[in-house]
């Protein structure tokens, strides 16, 4: 059953409301009787009311009763393994946790995961794939986490994400896949091996019969240790011979996988390529009909999302993808641009598969946008501005053209509302916003926030805040939108904050030797100061936190930019640090692709009208992250890097800091 966001605020509001998907003139009885024409899934207004969220549904931003409907939750066909009882709904497979977490500087800690993961059930995914739990202890330590919590977390509708474990085809990656997630509600196990003759040759240097043994035997003992719900996926299917494809993928059928995932592991296929492949795989695999077929597209030639829906247009009724489309190389499939293609064309595009061809899915929008900021934020990937749907300037326009349309009807440049992805573009959009400086109180903060797409608790809103009032005390003029999204990502990683600097000076010049004092409060809470020369100022400030810190670190990247115009503009710094071969703190990684282990590095981000106090917030996040990491892999008996080193304590001593 399902009815389409349009149509429940055309019945709901006024005859002048518009679309929560689209403009005016796409909204109106036209699309009310589309919407509804298909008896078997209408739905009313009531039954929808219902069927609220775990959390509140109402919005908290806008009394508005069209704002209000976009928060509720959507409906959607009973969850069964292996079957979709309504043939034109496409289960969203989000895989941001896993292939999302493996571009390089993507590092996220088990509370961040969770909290993303949080985010991805109000969202409304019907499968969130946690991580790979035979990675590392800590990888196991995350998926079995979001598990136990955001799986047992039953909205009032019935809905609950399904949570999948990644492992490869082996007893022991399977084993501890299960273990990670057989808490939730709705546990499955998803394993892959390669099918590609160069895979199987110069990867696995295995025999196209041995690799069939190892694919059926890792989904038999999966089924074995109780796991009904197996997804099974032939790495580089788009490179793979079909005929082979048609006969591994028979067997795993037998075997009891319910879920067939097709990759386009190197992005190599062309739409009309990847989408005759699925149809030729449903047509020709035995047994085909007893399971659903998934896509798993990467994006080396730009083209994920367009063979993700050719693969739904011909049959595929789950799409895997993740938030701001990040991933291994070039990322995966954007899920924002996958669920908008569907919501504003899946009704009349996708003829020719399975069912009526109107296809749909259950996801929330309106959730969109925060997600996208809270990934971006924790992972330290800014989506560049001209991101379709989540991009800084998609919902922007300074054509003078353009803009004489937009004021004229927003329809003639916008496809759709940015409130309906969850940017509640506010006055400010249109010249007549509040200025925010040093006599704005919270509430004006932290509404502008929500309208920028941030839904901070309370003790985010309040570091953030704080930090706005440090700031806005320093700079003339007030703080615009650019600044405050910038104080957000500086206290994103405020929940690892071993570390904190308290006081900071630095002298530099053309004669004389760069120098730096930084004191700095640890987990101990006594404050300690260091002396420290550099070949520059922030070079002095980083060699004096390293040793008051004690660690020893590779600073892998450094960038600074201004986040506006002027003398008083606020900078905003991105730093990636790794631990130092045969270091205190040297750690590798497993990664997941290449079965090798790997340098595991470390993000951090920090602002302020000051670039040396900016870079110096910036190391220390990113170093509170690897500690962080760290601490929770120290075995009993090993060195206390207490990071005391040559810091001397503070007593009595107020910290001051210099800019």
């Amino acid at each position: 059953m399902r009815i389409s966001t349009a149509s429940i605020l055309a019945v709901a509001s006024t005859a002048a409301a518009t679309s929560a998907f689209t403009p005016t003139h796409l909204s109106g009885n036209a699309l009310v009787s589309r919407s509804t024409s298909v008896k078997s899934r209408s739905i009313s207004i009531s039954t929808l009311t219902s069927s609220s969220a775990l959390s509140s549904t109402t919005n908290p931003i806008s009394s508005d009763p069209a704002i209000q409907e976009l928060y509720k939750r959507k409906p959607r066909p009973e969850y069964i393994p292996g079957h979709i009882p309504d043939p034109d709904y496409v289960r969203i497979f989000d895989t941001t946790l896993r292939d999302g977490e493996q571009s390089p500087g993507a590092t996220l800690t088990s509370s961040e995961k969770l909290e993303i993961a949080r985010n991805l059930a109000k969202l409304g995914v019907d499968v969130i794939e946690a991580g790979f739990p035979i990675a590392s202890p800590d990888d196991f330590i995350a998926v079995k986490q979001i598990a136990d919590i955001v799986g047992n977390e039953v909205f009032e509708d019935g809905y609950v994400p399904v949570i999948a474990g990644l492992s490869r085809a082996n007893e022991k990656d399977i084993a501890r896949a299960w273990d990670a997630v057989k808490g939730a509600v709705r546990p499955r196990i998803h394993t892959f091996i390669a099918t590609s003759d160069i895979h199987m040759k110069s990867k696995l240097n295995k025999t196209p019969d041995q690799v069939v043994e190892i694919a059926v035997n890792a989904v038999t003992f999966a089924k074995s240790l109780g796991c009904n719900d197996i997804e099974f996926s032939p790495e580089d299917a788009g490179r793979s011979d079909p005929e082979f494809l048609y006969r591994v993928l028979e067997e795993v059928i037998k075997a009891g996988a319910t879920t067939l995932n097709i990759p386009d592991t190197t992005g190599w296929n062309m739409p009309w390529e990847f989408g005759e492949l699925i149809k030729k795989l449903r047509e020709n695999v035995p047994g085909a009909e007893n399971v659903v077929f998934s896509t798993h597209c990467q994006n080396d030639l730009g083209l994920a999302t367009a063979n993700s829906l050719a693969g739904a247009l011909n049959g595929a009724r789950q799409l895997e993808c993740t938030i701001n489309g990040i991933g291994e190389r070039a990322g995966n499939a954007s899920l924002e641009e996958v669920v908008m293609s569907l919501a504003l064309k899946g009704n009349e595009q996708f003829q020719g598969g399975p069912g009526t061809g109107k296809l749909y899915t259950a996801i929330n929008p309106v959730y969109i946008t925060p997600t996208s900021k809270m990934v971006a934020e924790y992972t330290g990937m800014k989506c560049q501005p001209h991101k379709a749907i989540v991009g800084a300037n998609a919902f922007q326009h300074e054509s003078g053209i353009h803009q004489d349309g937009m004021i004229k009807d927003k329809s003639t440049y916008e496809i759709m509302t940015p409130e309906s992805i969850g940017l509640m573009r506010g006055e400010s959009q249109s010249g007549a916003g509040i200025v925010l400086g040093k006599h704005s109180g919270r509430n004006a903060v932290g509404t502008r926030l929500r309208e920028l797409g941030y839904d901070l608790d309370i003790d985010k809103l309040n570091a953030v805040f704080a930090r706005f009032k440090e700031v806005a005390e320093k700079k003339k003029g007030g703080l615009d939108d650019d600044d405050l999204e910038s104080l957000v990502s500086d206290q994103a990683g405020s929940m690892n904050e071993l570390w904190r600097v308290t006081g900071l000076q630095a002298t530099t010049g053309m004669s004389g030797i760069p120098t730096a004092t930084v004191k700095m409060i640890g987990p101990d809470g006594i404050e300690r100061y260091v002396s420290a020369t550099g070949t520059g100022p922030v070079d002095a400030v980083y060699k004096a936190i390293d040793q008051i810190m004690g660690v020893e670190v590779i600073l892998e990247s450094y960038s600074m930019n201004a986040v506006n115009e002027g003398i008083e503009a606020l900078a905003s710094t991105r730093v990636v640090v790794a631990p130092k071969s045969g270091g205190p703190n040297d750690r590798f990684a497993f990664d997941a692709q290449t079965s090798m282990l790997k340098e595991k590095k470390f993000s951090g981000s920090g602002s302020d009208t000051d670039i040396i106090t900016s870079s110096a917030r910036a190391y220390v996040s990113a170093i509170n992250k690897l500690l962080s990491w760290h601490k929770r892999r120290m075995t009993n008996g090993a060195d206390d890097n207490s990071g005391i080193a040559d810091a001397v304590a503070v007593q009595g001593e107020e910290p001051v800091v210099v800019n």
